[in-house]
């Protein structure tokens, strides 16, 4: 760098700063005063903006506003069958329904994978492929442990973070439909014996003459498997 004076010998252009680069000098051209105080607005407004959004005020931040509106397409989409109960009959019916039982399916691979793994055989948490499991005598067991949770928080209380009750049911019926079937490594198994899951009531076959398309993930954010 080296000292240059700032006189342009052309009258019509700008002056020169009074340094040059290389031999290079620039033009003594200031950004328009519109464009700086843009730019003052925008850092102004980041920090209003982090204030506002991402200081972990509940109901604020984008996984929130993505849980609301998961939660109407869960509301719109439950209309067909309305609030299910979690008793042993409605988890037993669902089971054998394949367009709800894939709502159950998405919720299991987006929360519960980590844990049990993607077939259900197993890892941190039980296998759920075996006769054998802990805390689970009957068929509604399930969708209790699923919504309090069990072992001291190891298994997350589901209940509070999915957006829809119907949520547990259709898990619940996609864990049992999980038993007898063959995961690739196999944890060995825990607990007890459970008695056999009970067959759908009569008449309450579901008609799957409609769309199998699934319904989207219930939950509003990724978070521990249980």
């Amino acid at each position: 760098m080296s000292d240059a004076s700032n006189t342009n010998l052309n009258p019509n252009e700008p002056p020169l700063t009074d340094h040059s680069y290389d031999g290079i000098q620039e033009y003594d051209n200031p950004m328009p005063g519109w464009w700086v105080w843009l730019f003052v607005g925008t850092v102004i407004f980041s920090g209003v903006y982090w204030l506002y959004f991402e200081t972990g005020v509940e109901g604020r931040s984008i996984f929130d506003e993505y849980g609301r509106y998961q939660a109407n397409i869960m509301t719109v989409k439950f209309g067909e069958i309305g609030e299910l109960s979690a008793d042993s009959a409605t988890i037993a019916k669902y089971m054998r329904d394949p367009k709800w039982l894939a709502v159950g399916k998405a919720t299991y691979n987006a929360n519960c994978v980590s844990c049990h793994g993607i077939d259900g055989g197993g890892g941190i948490g039980p296998n759920l492929t075996d006769d054998n499991w802990k805390g689970v005598r009957h068929l509604d067991d399930i969708a209790k442990i699923i919504k309090n949770g069990a072992a001291n928080g190891a298994m997350p209380a589901w209940g509070s973070r999915f957006n829809h009750p119907n949520v547990v049911v259709l898990t619940s019926a996609y864990v049992a439909s999980l038993r007898g079937t063959k995961p690739a490594n196999p944890k060995a198994p825990e607990g007890a014996v459970a008695e056999p899951w009970p067959a759908a009531e009569a008449g309450s076959q579901p008609d799957n003459s409609e769309s199998t398309e699934p319904a989207p993930s219930a939950t509003s954010d990724k978070v521990i498997a249980p």
